[in-house]
């Protein structure tokens, strides 16, 4: 069959690209290996969220006396816990299912294959094979856990995220090797069910793509959680010949071992880019990435990139728009590219965390002379009222022009709070606007305009 376009693989990026291409008037089909919705929907975002609220919950009940109110006896089922994650995401992964349908879109079964002259070879579960062919083919395969060296993932005591999501019995220690945003994630959760949780950390703070000080804070709260942290730490190996694990970590102290149930290694992501035909059509690849341009078009004409087997940031959000930017462009429109500088990062522990822009180091780094404003949550009467004090919202401008550069926010919802930066540095908004704007009280977001005029000398409630 002849199609316009063919996407290899569902995930974010895919069937976003999918259903704008569809919109646009063009004759679409997306392949997928497992279940539409990719990693995100299935095995990522939307579960791991999920897992995240029943940690959330069962903390409220424990700390039901904070707020008047008497609970006794309290229990969590991690089975219990386990399956509604699992209901919510094949909940999700029917919704996309649904919108392929609506949008006309045919969806192909099977492991894609890329083939010279702009064809794609799908082989199904039987290993049939069939060909389909298209004006335009775009490759959004993802990535998966990184597998290190030292602790080659077993499925069984040395674990990657998937298998974390999905854990038959509660370890009742468990050693994180990572601490980016799937490690302190999955350190949250199991250590408010009850888990002892050890975080080793390479680089010197945890949340190390962070703001200094948002680091310092994560930190702090983490370890009044009772998280153990060792930062500027690497496990040198893994031996799994007993009942447990013994994790030999090596510190600025010396050596050290570490005895638990379960490891698991969340040292970030490697891209899905091996037997997809790339070598023989000749598409150029780098570091483990496709090269792309600012329209996602690979070296060879017709064949196109998104998402995590790119360069840019492995984000559902980043591969959606660039998705839509990738369609739009073959369609004939003129889509602006994409601004890595103003992605929003969001990590939902507890408390989360939430930034886009220049870090304070990157903006004085970049030559900028800044003015910064930060405001604390225990100044903040929605916070206070609402028993989460923890954190701050922390704003960083351009002193001569006025200019948002960066926001960076650690606290309760400032995942929901992080876009209104996002739009505002868009639009190129200077501080003294941002503090102009009025904001309702009592909010959380009240904390962005204080932190606005906080680093204008203004600041009423501090």
């Amino acid at each position: 069959m002849n199609y316009d376009v063919i996407i290899v693989g569902s995930g974010p990026g895919g069937y976003v690209a999918a259903i704008r291409a569809s919109q646009l008037g063009l004759k679409t089909a997306i392949v997928e290996k497992e279940s539409l919705g990719g990693v995100c929907l299935n095995w990522g975002c939307i579960p791991t969220k999920a897992l995240l609220k029943s940690a959330n919950v069962f903390e409220y009940i424990q700390h039901a006396k904070d707020y008047g109110i008497s609970v006794s006896d309290a229990k969590h089922d991690f089975n219990a816990v386990v399956k509604r994650s699992r209901d919510v995401a094949n909940g999700m992964s029917g919704g996309v299912q649904f919108l392929m349908k609506k949008n006309k879109i045919d969806v192909i079964s099977g492991t894609g294959k890329v083939l010279k002259g702009k064809k794609v070879a799908v082989t199904n579960e039987k290993g049939e094979v069939k060909e389909y062919s298209a004006k335009h083919i775009i490759i959004a395969t993802g990535a998966r856990s990184r597998d290190l060296p030292s602790m080659k993932q077993d499925g069984e005591k040395i674990i990657g995220y998937r298998k974390a999501m999905v854990l038959e019995n509660q370890p009742k220690k468990m050693v994180v090797v990572g601490s980016g945003a799937i490690g302190v994630e999955f350190s949250y959760f199991y250590n408010a069910m009850g888990t002892n949780v050890t975080i080793v950390e390479y680089m010197d703070r945890v949340v190390p793509v962070e703001d200094e000080e948002v680091s310092k804070q994560l930190e702090r709260s983490f370890k009044k959680a009772g998280i153990n942290i060792m930062t500027s730490s690497e496990v040198t190996g893994v031996d799994t010949s007993g009942s447990g694990c013994k994790v030999t970590v090596k510190t600025k102290k010396g050596t050290e071992t570490i005895e638990c149930d379960v490891v698991l290694s969340a040292a970030g992501v490697v891209a899905n880019i091996e037997n997809i035909g790339l070598e023989e059509v000749g598409i150029k690849t780098e570091k483990g990435k496709i090269v792309v341009d600012g329209m996602y078009r690979t070296n060879v004409d017709g064949y196109y990139a998104i998402g995590d087997c790119t360069p840019g940031q492995a984000l559902a959000h980043v591969a959606s728009a660039e998705g839509i930017i990738c369609v739009e462009n073959i369609a004939g429109h003129h889509p602006q590219a994409l601004d890595y500088n103003n992605i929003p990062g969001c990590t939902y522990c507890s408390p989360e965390i939430a930034s886009v822009g220049y870090t304070e180091k990157a903006a004085k780094d970049a030559g900028y002379e800044i003015k910064v404003g930060k405001f604390p949550f225990s100044a903040s009467g929605k916070a206070s009222a609402a028993g989460h004090k923890d954190g701050f919202v922390k704003l960083i401008f351009d002193a001569k022009y006025g200019e948002l550069l960066g926001a960076h926010m650690i606290g309760a919802n400032v995942t929901e709070m992080i876009a209104e930066a996002v739009v505002a540095r868009k639009l190129e908004t200077t501080g003294m606007e941002m503090i102009k704007a009025v904001h309702p009280h009592p909010t959380m977001s009240e904390a962005v305009m204080e932190a606005a005029a906080a680093a204008y000398g203004e600041v009423i409630h501090m």
